[in-house]
């Protein structure tokens, strides 16, 4: 805030919320100064913000405001109240209309803030995880590896991909997570080609190939695992895409370290598909950011021309820096789809470290044959 000379930052997004105060509900505004944190929220969480003083998941010094009328009235009367003052607030997360109604309503007041739009401000502290995030993350690592290793028994030959999801969903809840973290996939035969396909009606045959991608919220923070997995014998060409997959999950890992730059990890896995002849089979990127949201940064992908600036710090205000630095988790999740056929997609957790990398997650990458 003082880089970019801001006497206050509005936060509206609500994993952003969720880091800086420990909220969990639907509904709240944070305003941050240089030495007041103040939070806006209604009847209905007052009481649950008070109760978690002394739980050890209290945020000290953080002041409540009570929504009387609305929360954006409530926030203008606030902003009112610092004159001349630039106020910062997330442009990814505010809408026009709603940007639009604040600055009019600001407007008639005896003083007028200016507002600044801002991007990524607390999103580049949420890069890098701290001793008690890790904590979180290194645990729900080991109960969703223990989920992998159990939901063999929920795949065979006869049952839906509908089935088999909510079986995971359910061992998913009995491990101990809060929900899972996204739509459960499970992909089987010909629908394993669609990286992000949906559960549905078709049963699970011999010689099926069946990616199964899922995870978990534990204590607000995501984890994220995939594994391919064969219904009967595997054929050979099963064989020799999982096989070429799984090379290229593991090259990328052993190119985790602290300072290397993300396109060169995705580099990793995407130079081994090529060098297999399978380039134009791998779409996605090589992985994703994980902790209070499934999908955050960093981006381990290729580089984006105009997006993405050449040389290690990204564009001004966004969060695309390319080197990976010590705290940072993210999934390695490489893969190989042919449409009218199937795909296979190997996904692991990694934290980085201090000297290289720590694999979080913890299943046999071998090929099933169930």
């Amino acid at each position: 805030m003082a880089e970019q000379s801001l006497d206050a930052l509005v936060v509206t997004a609500l994993p952003n919320i969720l880091y800086l105060t420990n909220f969990s509900g639907s509904s709240g505004i944070v305003v941050v100064t240089a030495n007041r944190l103040l939070f806006i929220t209604d009847f209905r969480y007052v009481s649950a913000m008070s109760e978690t003083r002394g739980t050890g998941h209290e945020c000290p010094g953080l002041e409540l405001v009570t929504v009387e009328s609305t929360y954006d009235l409530t926030l203008a009367d606030l902003l009112a109240g610092m004159p001349s003052a630039r106020i910062g607030f997330e442009a990814a997360n505010l809408s026009v209309a709603r940007h639009r109604w604040l600055q009019t309503a600001l407007g008639t007041r005896t003083t007028v803030p200016e507002l600044v739009p801002t991007e990524g401000v607390v999103e580049r502290a949420r890069v890098r995880k701290d001793a008690y995030e890790l904590m979180v993350l290194r645990e729900a690592a080991r109960r969703l590896s223990g989920v992998a290793s159990a939901m063999v028994a929920d795949v065979r030959p006869g049952r839906t991909e509908r089935d088999v999801a909510m079986a995971i969903d359910w061992r998913i809840r009995d491990a101990g997570f809060e929900r899972s973290a996204f739509e459960t996939i499970v992909a089987a035969g010909p629908n394993a080609a669609l990286p992000h396909a949906r559960p549905g009606e078709r049963k699970l045959a011999e010689g099926d190939l069946v990616v199964l991608d899922f995870g978990g919220v534990y204590d607000s923070y995501c984890v994220d695992l995939t594994r391919t997995v064969a219904v009967g014998h595997a054929s050979a060409r099963a064989r020799e895409v999982y096989g070429a997959v799984l090379k290229a999950h593991d090259l990328a890992i052993e190119a985790v370290k602290p300072g290397i730059s993300r396109f060169q990890i995705d580099g990793a896995a995407r130079a081994s598909l090529a060098g297999a002849g399978m380039a134009e089979a791998f779409g996605h990127g090589t992985g994703h950011g994980l902790g209070i949201e499934v999908h955050e940064e960093p981006r381990i992908s290729r580089r984006r021309p105009g997006v993405d600036a050449e040389g290690p710090e990204g564009p001004e205000g966004a969060v695309h820096d390319d080197l990976v630095a010590p705290g940072m988790v993210f999934t390695i999740e490489p893969g190989a789809y042919f449409p009218g056929w199937s795909g296979v997609r190997i996904e692991d957790d990694v934290l980085v470290t201090d000297t290289g990398v720590e694999l979080l997650t913890h299943v046999t990458t071998d090929l099933l044959e169930i």
